[in-house]
């Protein structure tokens, strides 16, 4: 019996979906350099493949456009200091005040430890197309719930853990952190760290507040 030469062969011990891995993951990381560095609109596919030492035709190996490309950077980038933050609050302990704080400053502590991923996560992101808003929409849905169940009170109704007002006000403070993001970035990094950090606390601690009963009240459907 001959043996099938039709299956692809692994190189050097490694498969070709593992190099075709790999390949993917210098390209993201390529790409989050170049964007951070000259922006999205600026970039082209030809400088995120020399930036990541590849040709062309790995890139369409992986990604249709450069909008695909840039949403999955952002998502790595994002789901990246999502962990940080989650890992963050569940070293803080019970405490609702030192969760939100421990979550804050990993938060601005990614975001000035790595520039352009900032600008990623921050600027490049926006308004590039609905495809490209609807990726940064879905990422602060999920940052802000989890944010609201760290920040959740004890024995709370569970009305007032969900419905539409609970997830415009969610969208309200994540977004309102991140304007500090922007402030503070521009303004180089300043105040401190601990400063910035309190400053965001103010903020968050919106969502530690239990719903007043008039809108947990509202929220219902008709009784039968």
């Amino acid at each position: 019996m001959t043996a099938d030469t039709s299956a692809p062969r692994a190189y050097r011990g490694v498969s070709p979906d593992e190099r075709r891995a790999q390949r993917r993951a210098k390209l993201i990381a390529a790409a989050v350099a170049v964007y951070g560095q000259r922006g999205y609109r600026q970039a082209t596919v030809k400088a995120v493949c020399e930036a990541a030492g590849l040709t062309e035709r790995y890139f369409y190996e992986s990604f249709d456009n450069s909008e695909a490309l840039l949403v999955t950077s952002f998502t790595a980038v994002t789901y990246g200091v999502f962990d940080e933050i989650k890992a963050a609050a569940q070293a803080a302990g019970r405490g609702r005040v030192a969760r939100a704080r421990a979550m804050l400053s990993a938060y601005f502590s990614a975001l000035q430890r790595e520039p352009a991923s900032a600008r990623v996560f921050l600027v490049e992101i926006r308004g590039v197309s609905r495809e490209v808003d609807r990726a940064f929409d879905a990422a602060l849905r999920v940052i802000g719930l989890e944010v609201a169940r760290q920040m959740a009170v004890p024995g709370a109704p569970a009305e007032a853990a969900g419905g539409a007002a609970e997830e415009l006000l969610q969208a309200g403070v994540v977004g309102g952190v991140m304007h500090i993001a922007l402030r503070w970035i521009d303004a180089g990094y300043q105040p401190p760290l601990a400063v910035v950090t309190d400053t965001a606390l103010r903020l968050g601690m919106v969502l530690a507040r239990p719903a007043p009963r008039r809108l947990i009240r509202q929220g219902e459907g008709p009784r039968g």
